[in-house]
């Protein structure tokens, strides 16, 4: 199980919530009553599906002047690795090469340049954003969701972090491009009896394996299709092979890799992983590099060529990566890196809103008046003098 201390990132978060601070600030009242949603169980924060949806919570950034749209920027670069940030403004520009397919191969028409739009990405902030809060925000669009959970202004979670991309390469927009690389370099560098254990099924899921369920559970089964593209189904033979069971992940273990293979698959994982915030990433990275190689499996399905519907795997006890590429011959592909028991938060927000309950006790300190008591200073009753309510 992770540690708590995992998650701890004081310079990231102090730049989120100076940066979100700025941007809500920066709004006419009608735009901040749009991007903040003040309770942070609202059901919408757990929907991090990035396919185009009419009823986005949030503000996009084609409605932010020039200097919001700068702090929007600043907020989004304070939960990104600067690679990180590059690889997400890439996607975000992909958009302008899929409205040109679209108007030339899908006779889109005028309409085209307002349903692939780099600035159609919705930023929305959770809770309330202070000191010692528990909030959080998120920025999300076509092939683009990024989560971020702050707990008690200590902790933060950066997943799930999905990108896709398509077509493979846009020009010289190539996202995914080195990610898709080495993941057959490793599947063609495997023996053939490895190469054997790791291709779990011949038929790629439509999309993610966990599909978008907030916190995957102890077993997931692909779903038959992808929303809103049709042609592509498999059947319930297909799902049970290519499910995915936390405690027996299948696919070849890296126990049985060499060194070479174990440190290549490592990297590919590290590859999504260190797309976050250093001051997480690192951490991470310490703790693959660290695991026990038999906690490690890479699983493939699907065809074993860039141009045929493929997918892959990499799961840890505490992570897992998925790329699916199933649709379009191989030109359209869907990532997502989680975390198997801290997505949006969830362990670290159990926690804390056991032992605190929503806000802090600090927090709640600060405005109730009470006496200290010998067992403890600090965790006391609330104390209100009778002076306090008597009138002058």
């Amino acid at each position: 199980m992770t540690p708590a201390t995992h998650f701890e990132a004081p310079r990231a978060i102090k730049r989120m919530l100076f940066s979100a601070w700025a941007l809500l600030d920066s709004l006419a009242p009608d735009l901040r009553a749009r991007m903040h949603v003040p309770d942070m169980d609202d059901p919408r924060r757990l929907d991090w599906d990035f396919i185009p949806k009419p009823d986005r919570t949030g503000v996009t950034l084609g409605q932010l002047t020039g200097h919001q749209r700068t702090l929007a920027h600043t907020l989004l670069k304070s939960g990104l690795s600067m690679r990180g940030y590059s690889q997400v403004l890439a996607v975000m520009a992909t958009e302008h090469i899929l409205r040109e397919l679209d108007v030339i191969e899908r006779e889109f028409g005028v309409f085209a340049g307002d349903f692939r739009n780099p600035d159609a990405y919705w930023i929305t902030v959770f809770g309330r954003p202070g000191f010692e809060d528990t909030w959080g925000w998120r920025i999300i669009g076509h092939h683009l969701s990024m989560s971020f959970t702050i707990v008690a202004q200590r902790y933060l979670t950066v997943t799930p972090m999905a990108m896709g991309a398509m077509p493979l390469p846009a020009g010289v927009l190539d996202p995914l491009g080195e990610h898709r690389q080495r993941a057959f370099e490793i599947l063609d560098g495997l023996s053939p009896d490895l190469r054997e254990r790791a291709v779990v099924h011949h038929t790629a899921p439509a999309d993610f394996v966990t599909r978008q369920v907030p916190l995957v559970g102890a077993e997931e089964w692909p779903d038959p299709v992808d929303l809103g593209i049709v042609g592509y189904t498999t059947t319930d033979e297909d799902r049970r092979r290519l499910r995915f069971t936390k405690d027996a992940p299948t696919g070849v273990s890296g126990a049985d890799l060499t060194g070479r293979q174990l440190d290549a698959v490592r990297e590919l994982l590290l590859r999504y992983v260190e797309t976050g915030p250093e001051e997480v990433t690192a951490r991470y990275r310490e703790s693959v590099l660290r695991e026990d190689p038999a906690r490690l499996h890479f699983a493939w399905a699907g065809g074993t060529t860039p141009d045929t519907a493929h997918y892959y795997r990499i799961s840890t006890a505490d992570l897992l990566v998925e790329a699916d590429n199933a649709v379009a011959a191989g030109q359209h592909v869907h990532t997502v890196w989680r975390d198997l028991r801290h997505d949006l938060g969830h362990d670290l927000l159990l926690d804390h809103y056991r032992r605190h309950g929503p806000n802090g006790e600090h927090l709640r300190r600060r405005l109730v008046s009470h006496r200290p008591t010998a067992a403890d200073p600090l965790r006391t009753e609330a104390w209100y003098p009778p002076q306090a309510y008597e009138r002058p």
